[in-house]
């Protein structure tokens, strides 16, 4: 029996590498003779860097950069050579086929994880740290670059990325504002600059449709989860709004590009590096499929073994393990989902796609459980119902 074995992240827990050698180890427990291949998953966020990197056969470098709220961080980002990868993803990332890429992960830089639950307030969180990644992957000569924006603790529509990278702003009496965050978005008066002249062609790894503005934008979808203060939507939406304006007028681009699907990612950093870079996004799923040539694995299994921390409505709406499953279900393989909490409606939507049987899921944590008990027994527990199950 051959077994694909790809799992997300358990948030707080387990990261997709871990999961995934946890469940080869149970598996083969269970079923010493069962052949196993792992490709752990990645949505944008935690694990996005290494998880291609490795996948590509390339080079992991490590970087001090300022974190989310200017303390100093140690990032990862990852170098591999084009030639490496699949055409498919070549033609998704509209490249050509030599030279090096440079691989960013946002939230190692920007994350929301680097910050403790009283740090969060995207009123003074920065992407500063993104954009110095960005300033070391041009000068190591990379021919382009890869951003993953997933997991970010930010909405400053990237100005400070772009700060980092060579753009200024100004007061009312010319004064430079430095390290710049929403909370000095209005004493803004004048951007000046331009981002380096020699920075690689950027892409952007996104599968969020959300736009900047508006009831489904960058503030309202995203802000609350990040820390905003409980009723700041309307300053906080309004002073973005009007910082967007400012960045498009500066770089002579059309306002209505707010308006993009996926503009609203990590923030609005996709926003700001397409207004002032020129940055095109790539289908995040799409992409990361075809790098790791998942649908190749699938079609050589005769089981899919996927997993994170809890599977929701929000899993079959573009998320990774849900991605997975529909290519599973599309290429009438059989399917086996643990999380460490599973959504009954959720679980039954994805059963009700397959012919009955194709598809179990399991829960890992019990009903009311503290979130920390669950946490640190994920692991074991994983392995445990992976050798129950089978």
């Amino acid at each position: 029996m051959r077994v694909l074995l790809a799992f997300d992240k358990f948030k707080h827990a387990l990261d997709a590498t871990g999961a995934c050698a946890a469940a080869a180890t149970a598996i083969r427990e269970a079923f010493p003779h069962a052949h196993t291949d792992e490709a752990p998953l990645t949505d944008g966020g935690e694990g996005f860097c290494e998880i291609l990197t490795h996948a590509a056969g390339g080079h992991v470098h490590k970087q001090k950069v300022h974190g989310p709220r200017l303390t100093p961080v140690e990032a990862h980002w990852g170098e591999v050579d084009l030639a490496r990868l699949p055409k498919l993803a070549l033609d998704l990332l509209d490249l050509p086929n030599h030279g090096k890429l440079a691989v960013i992960e946002m939230a190692q830089a920007s994350g929301l994880e680097l910050l403790s639950p009283e740090q969060r307030d995207p009123w003074h969180t920065t992407s500063f740290g993104v954009g110095e990644l960005i300033g070391r992957a041009a000068e190591a000569h990379a021919r382009a670059i890869l951003l993953g924006i997933g997991g970010s603790a930010t909405n400053d529509l990237g100005l400070g990325a772009l700060e980092a990278v060579g753009l200024e702003f100004r007061d009312t009496a010319g004064t430079p504002l430095h390290k710049i965050t929403p909370a000095k978005f209005g004493d803004l008066a004048r951007i000046a600059g331009e981002p380096w002249p020699h920075l690689p062609d950027l892409r952007i790894a996104c599968d969020v449709r959300n736009p900047l503005l508006g009831p489904n934008g960058a503030t309202a979808v995203f802000a609350p989860q990040k820390g905003m203060p409980e009723g700041d939507f309307p300053r906080l939406e309004k002073t973005v709004g009007a910082m967007a304006k400012k960045l498009c007028a500066h770089f002579d681009q059309p306002r209505t590009l707010m308006m993009e699907p996926g503009t609203g990612a990590a923030g609005g950093l996709g926003f700001g590096l397409r207004v002032a870079c020129t940055a095109k996004l790539v289908p995040g799923f799409e992409l990361i499929s075809t790098w790791l040539k998942l649908e190749e694995q699938i079609r050589a299994a005769d089981l899919v073994v996927t997993g994170e921390g809890g599977f929701d409505a929000s899993s079959l709406s573009g998320k990774a393990v849900g991605a997975l499953a529909e290519l599973t279900l599309k290429h009438h393989k059989k399917l086996v989902i643990f999380a460490g909490s599973v959504d009954a409606s959720s679980a039954a939507s994805l059963r009700a796609r397959a012919p009955e049987g194709r598809v179990q899921l399991h829960a890992l944590s019990t009903e009311h459980e503290p979130a920390e008990v669950s946490h640190r027994a994920t692991r074991a527990r994983l392995a445990a119902k992976i050798k129950a199950v089978f």
